[in-house]
């Protein structure tokens, strides 16, 4: 989920302060994936004078017992007088967060270096297990129609199985910045 909001002039260090126990609530919460809040001027030759908040959930009903939780109606009642207009949201599932606009994926992204082993750390054991599991009842079957098969396999278990929690065993590796927070 994508929440980007303005925050009133003036006010902008209240608001982050707020905005960053916000988060840490959000990122504390059983399911989330985890957090970012991309700041207004985090991206070269963009006039954005917007707040961005990214929050991902492993699942659609992890994210709405976060949106009906009382600790996060507790902390937008705090935040409210420091905010601008109404805040603009938008769902990202699945791997859409790799795709996201880059003045909102650079600020504090991980080095490719380290997203390409966490990326090999997930697929090689995924693709060595259905080799294991479905090579043989596979191997009759043309070259087309097992490549077709494995990938739909392979992004799915990614997406919503090996994807989600190898990003949060390697959330200190990827993000250092953040756990010294």
């Amino acid at each position: 989920m994508l929440v980007s909001r303005q925050a009133k002039l003036g006010h902008e260090a209240r608001f982050e302060c707020l905005m960053a126990e916000f988060l840490a609530k959000a990122d504390a919460y059983p399911g989330c994936l985890g957090t970012q809040l991309v700041h207004p001027g985090d991206e070269e030759d963009v006039d954005d004078k917007l707040y961005h908040a990214l929050i991902a959930f492993e699942n659609e009903a992890c994210r709405q017992a976060w949106q009906s939780s009382p600790e996060r109606a507790a902390s937008l009642l705090e935040i409210s007088p420091y905010i601008e207009g109404k805040a603009f949201v938008r769902g990202i599932s699945g791997l859409a967060h790799w795709f996201l606009p880059t003045q909102l994926a650079k600020a504090e992204q991980p080095p490719r270096w380290k997203v390409a082993i966490a990326t090999w750390l997930g697929i090689f054991p995924t693709v060595y297990l259905l080799f294991v599991l479905l090579g043989e009842l596979l191997a009759p079957w043309p070259l087309i129609g097992r490549i077709f098969l494995l990938t739909i396999l392979v992004v799915a278990i990614m997406t919503w199985g090996v994807a989600p929690r190898l990003t949060r065993l390697l959330k200190p590796w990827l993000y250092p910045s953040e756990s010294n927070k």
